[in-house]
């Protein structure tokens, strides 16, 4: 899996909402959150299926975008590469930075134990 930069993440996100899905597709779900320029968005998907990010599929005069991974796929690999540079591979040190800055919401708590929980019955 390559490595992906903040903007073309955007993008990628914009594909995984549905795909096969043209430019304009893609430039239409980018702009609900931000206004993107169709240049922009076109250069980025050609640098993404350069980096083997995404593919696409020629349909009459239209190109088809899809993606070369699964979103949980790719955050299951970033949360490890975070890990592993900022925590030594240690999950503690993260959430312990997390709860000494009151960041943790109650529901945050409740999912983390539950989490847990269910480890501890499957492993226990």
């Amino acid at each position: 899996m390559t490595e992906i930069s903040k903007t073309e993440f955007e993008v990628l996100e914009a594909i995984w909402q549905g795909h096969p899905a043209n430019a304009q597709q893609i430039i239409e779900r980018l702009n609900t959150k931000k206004s993107w320029h169709e240049k922009t968005v076109k250069t980025l998907l050609s640098r993404m299926v350069a980096k083997k990010a995404i593919s696409f599929e020629k349909v009459q005069r239209s190109y088809l975008y899809s993606p070369l991974f699964e979103r949980a796929e790719y955050t299951l690999k970033e949360s490890k590469s975070l890990l592993a540079r900022m925590f030594s591979g240690r999950l503690a040190p993260l959430v312990s930075n997390f709860v000494q800055s009151d960041e943790l919401s109650k529901q945050d708590i409740d999912e983390l134990k539950q989490l847990i929980s269910q480890w501890e019955k499957d492993n226990g």
